[in-house]
């Protein structure tokens, strides 16, 4: 066994003992840095590394400090995007930021899932705390597709889906943080969705029951995502500062949600263009 091995055993050891005894820091959230930085961004990283070769483009639009509110498309079945979008802030911007994701009510009433979601970063993805974050310097992720973009059938990949109330411009007219536009591409591919079953979905209380080439019919190794070729980038800031007149203006509201949106398709497309194969090298 190797030292490094050896090592990082034996610091995840020390971290999961301190929790044990409830030696350890959370912030007012639930935010555990030190689990994140030393235990789940090490188990992500092969994937994001070696299997899905995640390039970043365009860190420079994200601030080195101070808050901003990072709004992305999403896909795949599963939220692997998030995953993704929090490890490459965290791992290949100069400051290595710390992204604080807005989640849907389902994940934090689900087992398991909403206490890993509190333990990295996320909270509920309602305004008074998207503003709590923001205004103390956070970088907030946001999907407003929601359940829609994650569980859209593979014949409707990269169309983005409607984008809600737009919550998430009044949250950043309000505090008067940016808006960077995401867009991603990979995620579509990784567990192509050719089906629902709704009924067995109703039953396990899920928004959906995915049906991909490979699950249920392979049962557990259907769950292994295929390794398609990942592209992501930031667009450039939208400012807020000179509309926070308009937070509460749904009219406003709307339009600048309909450009945040424009510019991630736009910038979708393009970046299929530059791709090419799903799952080149």
């Amino acid at each position: 066994m190797s030292h490094r091995f050896e090592d990082a055993i034996n610091k995840v050891f020390d971290i999961v003992e301190r929790r044990l005894s409830g030696e350890y820091e959370v912030d007012e959230f639930g935010f555990d840095q030190e689990l994140t930085e030393e235990v789940v961004a090490p188990a992500l990283r092969p994937l994001y590394r070696k299997w899905f070769r995640v390039e970043m483009h365009g860190l420079e639009n994200v601030p080195d400090k101070g808050g901003a509110l990072i709004v992305g498309n999403h896909s795949g079945a599963i939220a692997m995007d998030a995953a993704m979008l929090q490890l490459g802030l965290l791992d290949d911007h100069p400051a290595r930021r710390h992204l604080r994701l807005l989640g849907a009510d389902f994940v934090f009433k689900t087992p398991i899932l909403g206490e890993y979601a509190r333990k990295t970063g996320a909270t509920l993805a309602c305004n008074p705390d998207a503003e709590r974050l923001l205004n103390a310097g956070h970088l907030v992720g946001v999907f407003p597709e929601g359940f829609k973009g994650v569980g859209k059938p593979v014949w409707d990949r990269y169309k983005l889906q409607r984008f809600g109330r737009g919550g998430f411009v009044s949250a950043a007219l309000k505090t008067g943080v940016p808006i960077i536009p995401v867009s991603i591409v990979g995620a579509e591919e990784i567990y192509p969705i050719i089906g629902d079953i709704k009924p067995l979905a109703r039953l396990l209380g899920l928004p959906y029951f995915p049906v991909t080439p490979t699950f249920p019919l392979l049962g557990p190794l259907g769950a292994v995502p295929l390794p398609s070729k990942w592209h992501i980038e930031f667009g450039e800031p939208i400012e807020t500062t000179e509309l926070a007149d308009h937070a509460d203006d749904p009219m406003e509201i709307f339009n600048l949600a309909d450009k945040v949106k424009e510019s991630i398709q736009q910038t979708i497309h393009q970046l299929l263009e530059k791709r090419g194969g799903a799952f080149q090298p």
